[in-house]
């Protein structure tokens, strides 16, 4: 046999190329790599990018400066599951880099990405896509993408995969995503609960964890709370609490009971349970401050309801919450006060917490943190506020101290809720009296003057509530208070101007305050709003009306009424009908005028500026109906003995039996009503009319420099002094105020004032009874358009009405005074059953009646129709 020669081997085809090995160090020769038609190379480039973005955020940053981000996209589609597989690798871990999130947005990849979380694909490819989602959820842009492409429903899938990882990132990425409204529903929907659930069964901490954080914003639902009831979701909750090896978890899981709390069956369901009375003494005995927070947290969120506080009063809350407050860690503190205020809407808890809660609450009102002061004043205030009780407790404590000194706090809150407390503390009289002491209408000055409007508004509340008595006003007024509630009254908040106008109201009680007040503009202001449909309350238009109350001149000016509770004092001057938004000129200036062609105005003052000595027995007598003591003037002294010597008749008919003439008083004026004192008065005619002119002369010599205000300029200016009507009062004081029977005395004082005013008229003669020539003269003789109403001889309606009432005020006859039009006004009077005896028809009469000052002086006349009835009398 030949020897065997060896076959050449065959030389490789030419249009083949030999295999390259290939060790690149440099990551951008692996990112042109990405670009390869060839899979293999696609995969090992893939899987190489990976571990280079796994060392830091640097390296991820850096392959994105490379491009790599644009081509990786399109290898998520790629037919070769490697390469398919080593790409979502690198994806889920370049995520976590925000500018890589943002490029990926804009690439439009989240549908390539949930793509991968299909069932059929490998676990791997699931655990790196739902890592890339959890890591793309975290922005609400990338939130909004993965719901629209449908991503919500693989993840809830996942829930229930064998790789702990996959899990970890599919809750995680859902529990991003319940953050929004809509996902929540969404989940519902899907059922996502039950596995949620199963989660916490994992030996995983950190699954376990985002299950919880995921259960708490999901049952902020009521749907889901039902579905957590109903797959006995509560017991899982509770086993958490009770397995002290799991005390990480404590928190989270309080905050899911809280939720769930807020479900009065599913708090049922925990009470019967014995659930309930477990979570009480856990929060009480755990030594984890975030722990006790939450507990605490739970039950102010459930106490919001009205059937949850109820049973936790059963279940004794109060206890633990008190036990809570004794806490060091502020935090608990604050979520003890803010359970305590929630469950103030109880009143068994009010009156629980009347010993054992106030104390340590003021105790807290002390504290270093103002977060835990403004804690505690809240729940202050919702304990006294419609509870005496605790108000009182809250005083006997020592809390007005530091109620007081919070009200400089910074914070506003705690301001608004101090005030609220000092203000339910002052509704008591023994209380608000001890309220002074402490200072509180100087500090009420700055929560006055804040810009806050519920700061605003407890601080004006307050002013009502402490401002009840004049000592409070005064120290209210003396301390600057009354400016920066005035300015209140201007606010354009409802419950701020409607607080103010109450303090307002209140502090106008005292007449000194009134006038501060309306030097001030408040009267202005309280105008002008209660001009305004939409600004004005009833507290403004009481509060208008009580300052007017102490301006009756002013009053009768604008509203044209002076009701029966509205006393005419000295110094009362009736102007005229003005217009809202005119100002009414004072007294002196109105004085200091020259007389003019307009409208008389009249004064009512008995109260002489002059200083004399006591007048003799003759001249001197006392004010039976008001306790006041009347001493006769140089001027009306003069005058009355010159009429006295010219006048020796008696008082008589109608207002006591005559007596000696050495015991009638000074008189300037007739004052009898029968026929004999008329005579005698007719006699007195002829005497000459010298000795009349010579007794104007004294009396205008006595009373023209007071009306005209002369004098040295260095004295107090006082209002212009009316003798006559001084004796007006004394024989109105002396001879009506003894009757008993109130129609007698109305009759006989209307009698009176017709008298003084001109006599009884007749409707067909009163077109010739000149009375404005009369009221000319005697302007003239004063120059000055302010007459005193004694002086005027000739009235009518308006005249006799004013003087009427201004009698009828001294001697204590209710009677109103009401303006009417084209110089008409008239009294209208009650009766009680006593005084309608005499009446025709008195059973059973109207209660009002308008008194004839003209044309029957003393009758009355029922008001049933004011306008039907005064065309008739008038």
């Amino acid at each position: 046999m030949g020897k065997k020669v060896k076959k050449e081997a065959e030389p490789p085809p030419k249009d083949v190329f030999d295999p390259l090995t290939i060790e690149s160090k440099k990551a951008a020769t692996v990112v042109l790599m990405l670009n390869s038609p060839e899979e293999e190379i696609l995969a090992k480039a893939c899987e190489a990018i990976y571990r280079f973005a796994l060392k830091g955020e640097e390296n991820k940053a850096t392959l994105l400066e490379l491009g790599a981000v644009e081509p990786l996209t399109k290898l998520l589609t790629h037919e070769d599951k490697i390469v398919r597989r080593n790409a979502t690798m690198v994806f889920g871990i370049l995520a976590s880099n925000n500018d890589v999130k943002k490029l990926l947005r804009e690439l439009d990849v989240m549908n390539s990405v949930i793509a991968q979380l299909a069932p059929e694909e490998e676990v791997v490819i699931h655990e790196f896509a739902s890592l890339c989602l959890a890591n793309m959820s975290a922005e609400y842009t990338s939130k909004v993408q993965i719901l629209e492409h449908g991503g919500l429903e693989p993840l809830v899938r996942l829930l229930a995969s064998p790789d702990p990882d996959v899990k970890k990132n599919s809750v995680e990425c859902i529990y991003n995503l319940t953050q929004d409204f809509q996902c929540r529903a969404a989940l519902q929907e899907l059922n996502a609960i039950p596995p949620i659930l199963d989660l916490l069964k994992s030996e995983y901490p950190v699954i376990q964890l985002l299950a919880l954080k995921t259960l708490g914003i999901i049952t902020n639902d009521k749907e889901a709370r039902t579905t957590l009831r109903d797959n006995q979701g509560v017991d899982h909750l509770i086993k958490i609490l009770e397995t002290k090896e799991l005390n990480d978890l404590h928190i989270e899981a309080l905050s899911v009971i809280a939720n769930c709390l807020e479900d009065m069956d599913t708090l049922v369901l925990i009470q019967q349970t014995g659930g309930l009375k477990k979570l009480l003494s856990f929060a009480e005995n755990s030594t984890i401050p975030d722990i006790q927070k939450n507990a605490a947290k739970a039950i102010t969120k459930a106490a919001y309801d009205p059937e949850n506080r109820k049973l936790f009063h059963e279940q004794e809350v109060e206890k633990c919450l008190v036990a809570l407050l004794g806490s060091e860690n502020d935090g608990t503190k604050i979520a003890a006060s803010q359970a305590i205020s929630a469950m103030c809407e109880n009143t068994g808890s009010k009156e629980f917490f009347n010993n054992q809660g106030i104390p340590q609450l003021i105790l807290l009102l002390k504290s270093d943190s103002e977060e835990v002061r403004e804690a505690a004043s809240l729940a202050l205030a919702n304990l006294t506020t419609c509870h005496p009780a605790n108000a009182k407790a809250v005083a006997e404590a020592d809390g007005v101290d530091p109620l007081v000194n919070i009200l400089s706090s910074r914070r506003d809150g705690a301001v608004a809720n101090a005030a609220t407390v000092l203000a339910n503390v002052a509704m008591q009289e023994p209380l608000r009296a001890g309220l002074r002491s402490h200072g509180v209408s100087s500090a009420l000055l700055g929560p006055l003057r804040s810009a806050n409007t519920v700061v605003q508004s407890k601080a004006a509340l307050t002013v009502a509530a402490t401002a009840c008595d004049v000592e409070a006003r005064t120290e209210l007024r003396n301390s600057g208070g009354l400016e920066p509630l005035v300015e209140l009254l201007r606010s354009k908040h409802d419950e701020v101007r409607r607080h103010a106008s109450w303090a307002v109201t209140v502090c106008a009680n005292d007449e000194l305050t009134a006038v501060e007040l309306c030097k001030l503009g408040a009267l202005d202001i309280l105008e002008e709003v209660n001009l305004s449909v939409s600004r004005k309350n009833k507290f403004s238009e009481a509060a208008y009306n009580k300052l007017l109350n102490n301006n009756l001149s002013l009053k009768y000016s604008l509203t044209g009424y002076l009701s029966s509770s509205n006393i005419i004092s000295d110094g009362f001057y009736d102007y005229g009908r003005i217009n809202p938004g005119t100002k009414l000129l004072p007294l002196k200036d109105l004085c200091l005028q020259e007389p003019s062609d307009q409208r008389a105005v009249l004064l009512v003052n008995s109260k002489s500026s002059d200083v004399s000595p006591p007048p003799s027995t003759e001249d001197k007598s006392s004010d039976v109906g008001y306790g006041r003591s009347i001493s006769s003037s140089s001027s009306f002294r003069r005058a009355s003995k010159e009429k006295t010597k010219k006048n020796s008749y008696h008082f008589s008919t109608g207002f006591g039996s005559p007596t000696e003439e050495k015991s009638e008083p000074p008189s300037g004026r007739n004052t009898a009503l029968s026929k004999g004192t008329t005579k005698e008065r007719g006699s007195r005619k002829g005497r000459g009319k010298k000795e009349e002119e010579k007794m104007k002369e004294e009396e205008e010599v006595s009373t023209l420099p007071k009306l005209m205000g002369e004098g040295s300029p260095e004295k107090e200016w006082y209002p212009p002094f009316d003798p006559d009507f001084r004796v007006y009062v004394y024989e109105v004081t002396k001879s009506i105020f003894p009757i008993t029977n109130i129609k007698e005395q109305i009759e006989v004082l209307a009698r009176y004032v017709a008298e003084k005013m001109g006599g009884k008229m007749s409707k067909e003669k009163l077109h010739n009874f000149s009375w404005e020539l009369h009221i000319s003269e005697l302007k003239f003789q004063l120059k000055s358009n302010v007459v005193p109403i004694g002086q005027i001889k000739k009235g009518i309606f308006y005249h006799r009405a004013l003087l009427f009432k201004a009698l009828a005020d001294k001697i204590g006859i209710g009677c109103s005074l009401v303006r009417g039009e084209y110089g008409r006004a008239w009294n209208e009077v009650q009766l009680t059953n006593e005084s309608r005896k005499g009446l025709i028809g008195a059973l059973p009469p109207p209660e009002v009646y308008i008194v004839d000052l003209m044309f029957h002086p003393g009758g009355l006349m029922k008001l049933r129709s004011r306008e039907a009835d005064l065309y008739r009398y008038l």
